[in-house]
């Protein structure tokens, strides 16, 4: 039962961020805004949106660095939306970070 409803919830959060992405990359004429649902292919699209170059990718894949180098991406998405870049900083609060891409996309 646990693991159904941890499943439930994870799909979940994966559909709020996809939706998210997708919504800001559209809002920020990024093209192909459908890689939001891919996993991997949806940090391309984040780095395409805050015009950062592909090969940080890998730097995603290194532990450590990758909370460094999501903050910094998501600073930049915040600035391609033309929000405050604290909003990146904020994505490493548990339960606030969740909040973030739903501003980030819908709010104007």
């Amino acid at each position: 039962m646990f693991g159904a409803t941890f499943f439930l919830f994870f799909v979940a959060v994966y559909v709020y961020i996809s939706l998210a992405l997708m919504t800001i990359a559209d809002k920020t004429s990024t093209p192909n805004s459908w890689l939001a649902w891919i996993p991997i292919a949806n940090l391309f699209l984040m780095l395409n949106v805050a015009k950062k170059p592909a090969w940080w990718l890998v730097l995603f894949l290194i532990p450590l660095v990758n909370i460094v180098i999501a903050i910094i991406v998501w600073m930049a998405v915040a600035e391609a939306r033309h929000k405050p870049n604290w909003w990146g900083i904020v994505m490493i609060v548990p339960v606030i970070g969740l909040i973030v891409p739903g501003y980030l996309a819908w709010s104007d």
